[in-house]
């Protein structure tokens, strides 16, 4: 795994420095773009970012950097992702770095600026990496008959008083983060719109950071209640992190696609090609993937304006603006 997450500072330095700083096409000229940032341009409106048409405002990088949402232990999934690394360096014939990120806005910023090519990026934070940084998703882990997704559930302590969401009136809520789809958005709208209860008027807010930091949390009682992406929770059952008997479900919603992955839409054509197949025609059987993806074995295709439609009702239910800075 070092030789794939390196030094990073040093590769960005080497191969990217200049890519944010350069003006792009979009910012000159007067183009659709619906809700996407100035940036970038949508003449398709298939509400993600267009490749510039401009062959000179396209990136063709010695060096491809990847990283993977930051929802659980960084060091423990650059492991589970080297061997599909070690493929998409034989399908690109260029040199790929997983670059372990701590943070959502972390993430976002580093392909906004030009220093990431590459990305799966969770649910909630999807929108904003399309409309702010010029993320391009086109594939979701899924199943053989091509389903996927996921569900937000509100887990509470095993011998917790708490039965269902009503009686969350007065408690302690841990989050994972405001970007977080399932771990903020969808539980905070759900309980205002089913529940009547609202952040601050009817419960507290924590926020823990990360899923698994919540699930952890509430097996070990030190929150009240939380909610969480069930896939992160099932995958920590599996690895024996927290015993599934000390966790009690009180909520569980319908089903949400799950982390998307795809491109900087500044990208090579032919580049984003040769990445899209690396993920289309991956091994699953026997890889470290399916060992932690237990009930996927593929990546399918998706597209942000149907299969996030309803993240950007949610969004909208809350009030959330795709404001970039």
């Amino acid at each position: 795994m070092a030789r794939h997450i390196g030094t990073l500072a040093a590769l960005f330095a080497a191969y990217v420095i200049g890519t944010a700083a350069a003006p792009t096409q979009a910012q000159a000229q007067d183009c659709q773009r619906g809700a996407l940032d100035a940036a970038y341009c949508d003449a398709d409106g298939d509400m993600v970012a267009d490749t510039p048409t401009d062959p000179k405002q396209r990136v063709n990088p010695s060096v491809l950097v990847f990283a993977y949402t930051p929802v659980e232990d960084p060091a423990v999934y650059g492991k589970v992702w080297d061997g599909f690394i070690k493929h998409m360096e034989k399908t690109t014939g260029k040199k790929v770095v997983f670059f372990p990120v701590q943070s959502n806005a972390a993430e976002i910023e580093a392909m906004r600026s030009g220093r990431l090519h590459i990305a799966g990026f969770n649910t909630g934070s999807n929108p904003i990496a399309v409309n702010c940084a010029g993320f391009v998703p086109f594939a979701i882990m899924g199943g053989k008959n091509g389903e996927f997704g996921y569900e937000m559930e509100i887990i509470v302590p095993a011998d917790s008083a708490i039965k269902s969401p009503a009686d969350l009136k007065g408690k302690k809520i841990a989050f994972t983060e405001p970007t977080s789809n399932s771990g903020f958005k969808a539980p905070s709208a759900i309980l205002k719109a089913d529940f009547n209860l609202e952040k601050d008027r009817d419960y507290t807010a924590a926020f823990s950071g990360k899923h698994d930091n919540s699930v952890i949390g509430v097996a070990n009682k030190d929150y009240e209640a939380a909610a969480i992406a069930n896939e992160v929770m099932f995958r920590m059952f599996a690895r024996n992190v927290v015993d599934k008997a000390k966790i009690r479900t009180i909520y569980k919603s319908e089903t949400f696609p799950t982390t998307g992955y795809g491109v900087a839409h500044n990208l090579d054509p032919a580049l984003t090609e040769k990445i899209k197949q690396a993920f289309f025609t991956f091994p699953w059987e026997g890889s470290a993937l399916k060992a932690e993806f237990k009930e996927q074995d593929r990546f399918v295709p998706i597209t942000y304006k149907k299969d996030w439609n309803v993240i950007r009702k949610i969004d909208a239910a809350n009030g959330v603006k795709y404001s970039c800075k």
